[in-house]
């Protein structure tokens, strides 16, 4: 297996996780502030990864105070920005319809990839960029006009996509190297260094907080924070920052898929169409990466 296909299957992963965290946060969104809550997660987070750094034998990186200011931006826009910003959105809006916006993310990193970052998409690239875009057209025009949403929640959870982006590929910027691991226990520390202050203005009373809220967030630490963090990282390492735009097209299709599934919200014709889009896009890529281990086979026979 090539290291190209590998990050593919890591960022895919790491997508279907972050899909998850659309039911989490609406769940978390009936009792529980989202400062608070971006602190609780952090604070459950952050024990394992240093766990894991310890086990491993993983070392500090070495930075530049430039560095250090490019990851607290990181972090800021993308674990505290991401999750207060998807949290509040929610108590406006339904999961269904977070799972749509949070689907303008391909588009939204590719953005940052190319104007941000400099990078020269291949055509195939682009190709399934597109794929992705048509997919999350298909399900934005929906024909039931009845179904109204919150446009300030709309908006909210908007920002969370642009939070997002940030997050997943201005670590680009860093020119030293760091581990996933170290990276995303940096993440996790420097997050809660950023909520916790704001946390503790919008402490809300014991009363107010419902067990379904403090299990979510509990899922949320563990399995997304953990295990995404971990996957995208290792995954963006192997791949350019264009190509791993392409992979969060599947967050909707996970985002759609849980909220039926555990919410009971139904699935429409287009919201299929949209899914069906969004793996050819992905599949486009796979298609292109066996297209090269073919012809590198044939070079090495020649």
């Amino acid at each position: 297996m090539s290291q190209r296909f590998q990050g593919y299957i890591y960022l895919s992963l790491a997508m279907l996780l972050v899909g998850s965290t659309v039911v989490a946060s609406k769940i978390i969104a009936s009792g529980l502030p989202p400062f608070a809550a971006t602190t609780v997660r952090f604070a459950l987070a952050l024990p394992l990864f240093l766990v894991l750094m310890r086990v491993t034998a993983t070392a500090w990186p070495k930075l530049q105070r430039r560095e250090w200011l490019i990851l607290l931006v990181q972090a800021g826009a993308g674990s505290v920005g991401y999750t207060t910003l998807l949290i509040s959105g929610l108590r406006l809006a339904p999961a269904a319809d977070a799972g749509v916006i949070i689907g303008t993310l391909p588009v939204i990193s590719a953005a940052i990839a190319i104007l941000v970052l400099g990078e020269r998409p291949q055509r195939s690239v682009l190709l399934a960029i597109v794929l992705a875009a048509a997919g999350v057209l298909s399900i934005v025009f929906r024909a039931d006009a009845d179904n109204k949403h919150s446009l300030l929640g709309s908006a909210l959870i908007f920002g969370a996509v642009i939070c997002e982006g940030l997050f997943i590929l201005i670590n680009k910027r860093v020119k030293s190297a760091i581990s996933p691991l170290a990276l995303s226990t940096m993440m996790a520390c420097l997050g809660m260094a950023v909520a916790a202050p704001i946390a503790l203005l919008e402490m809300p009373s014991i009363d107010a907080i419902t067990a379904q809220a403090v299990a979510a967030v509990v899922y949320y630490a563990l399995i997304p924070t953990v295990g995404g963090f971990l996957l995208w990282y290792a995954g963006l390492a192997k791949v350019s920052g264009t190509e791993a735009s392409v992979f969060t097209a599947l967050a909707p299709v996970s985002a759609v898929l849980l909220a039926s599934v555990v919410l009971g919200e139904p699935i429409r014709p287009n919201q299929m169409l949209g899914i069906a889009c969004v793996l050819a896009a992905v599949l486009s890529l796979g298609f292109r990466t066996s297209g090269i281990l073919r012809h590198a086979q044939r070079q090495s026979e020649a």
